[in-house]
């Protein structure tokens, strides 16, 4: 019944046609903030997926590194035990440490990561890995694989059909008690085999090659490593497997998720869509004033309908949930109209890809999307209780109107 005074209400002819007019303003400002934010939100969804399958390709499931310093000692048993692990698909040891790349006169600092066999089951880098091959040789005959921006950086040379030239890396050496620091620091030969592209995070800073290397040059203990990245199979719990594994190692160890590995980067992006958000929905509240407006109009305008009502026994509280079913009705088909618009350009975007990223620079040539069902409750539940709280005021006001029939 409050639904059908209202719908009326916003339907009939009114003496002044501003009350009109501030409606439909009010109705057309809610959906266009319910559009944006259904679209941010969807864009920023889009980019996130993105983000985490980029960081997927080089960070693992679960990753160990040692509690304090930058090596521990894992023995054959413990390893053992970590393969037994009913989660655990395929694992990595690592040896990685910061050092200086030189072909000819370029150089560039990198982290040198020495990985095992098992790594390409590990990490996606080999499937990244779009110029040369993906190789790390041997011990004795060493090869590199680096980023894109190393690669530029020092004009590494991956054409297989071309010789392969010797790069020099040195790194520390690892419990040096000499006091010349040129001792201290060891000089290797290896020949690049490949680079990749991820992300540039990635790409300007890492070169992979085989974990004897890295380990034979730095005087690694057999049995000392510097992480070790497990691959968790698909129905498996991130963080029920990294408490079996502390549980299982100890307090020397710590174990991390693919969350906590990139917790600044996840923190960061959840804070950008959030803030974005709210910047909607200022603008949602702001619309609540046209709402107040046209709602107060609409009163003044009623003065007569409300003394009708009064006379024939309506209460206080149903004239009140009248003119609340008038808010809640402009609040809604703005909603709706808003949350329309913006699924239509969002299915239209993932099928055509229509709108383009600027400046082509970037991995894919347009905005991505993703549709999530939560966003769309938020922003609904959102629009209808600042739509409620508006025409709450004015609504309280009809309510109270001095019953006098003339």
């Amino acid at each position: 019944m409050y639904l059908t005074f209202a719908w009326r209400y916003f339907k009939a002819k009114k003496s002044a046609n501003a009350i009109n007019i501030i409606a439909w303003v009010t109705v057309g400002v809610i959906a266009f903030a319910t559009c944006c934010q259904v679209l941010v939100l969807s864009v920023f969804n889009g980019f996130e997926d993105l983000v985490k399958s980029l960081y997927s390709s080089f960070y693992s499931d679960i990753k160990i590194i040692p509690a304090n310093g930058k090596t521990f000692i894992l023995t054959p048993a413990q390893i053992a035990s970590v393969k037994k692990q009913q989660a655990v698909e395929n694992f990595s040891l690592i040896a990685e440490e910061k050092a200086l790349l030189k072909n000819f006169d370029a150089r560039t600092p990198v982290y040198l990561k020495g990985v095992d066999d098992n790594y390409i089951k590990v990490s996606g880098v080999a499937s990244k890995t779009n110029r040369g091959k993906y190789f790390t040789g041997t011990v004795e005959d060493p090869y590199l694989v680096a980023g894109s921006g190393i690669q530029n950086a020092t004009s590494l040379n991956v054409d297989p059909a071309l010789p392969a030239g010797d790069l020099t890396v040195i790194l520390p050496k690892k419990n040096s008690t000499n006091n010349d620091p040129l001792q201290s620091l060891s000089e290797g030969f290896i020949k690049a085999a490949g680079s990749f592209t991820i992300q540039q995070e990635f790409d300007d800073k890492y070169a992979i090659t085989n974990i004897g290397f890295v380990k034979q040059q730095m005087g690694f203990a057999a049995d000392e490593y510097s992480a070790v990245e497990i691959k968790l199979k698909d129905n498996a719990d991130a963080l029920e497997e990294k408490e079996k594994l502390t549980t299982l190692l100890g307090s020397s160890y710590k174990v991390q998720t693919k969350y906590e590995q990139n917790t600044s980067l996840y923190n960061t992006m959840k804070l950008e869509k959030w803030a974005i958000y709210s910047l909607f929905t200022l603008i949602l509240i702001v619309s609540a004033f046209t709402m107040i407006s046209a709602l107060t109009m609409l009163v003044l305008e009623k003065r007569k309908d409300i003394n009708v009502l009064q006379s024939m026994g309506a209460s206080q509280g149903s004239i009140l949930k009248i003119f609340l079913s008038e808010g809640l009705l402009l609040g809604s088909i703005g909603t709706v109209t808003g949350i329309v618009v913006a699924t239509v350009l969002c299915l239209l975007q993932l099928k055509f890809e229509f709108i383009k990223l600027a400046g082509g620079s970037f991995l894919l040539d347009y905005f991505p999307v993703k549709l999530i069902a939560t966003d769309f409750i938020l922003v609904a539940a959102t629009a209808t209780a600042i739509a409620f709280f508006a025409a709450w005021f004015p609504a309280r006001k009809a309510s109270r109107q001095a019953f006098e029939l003339r």
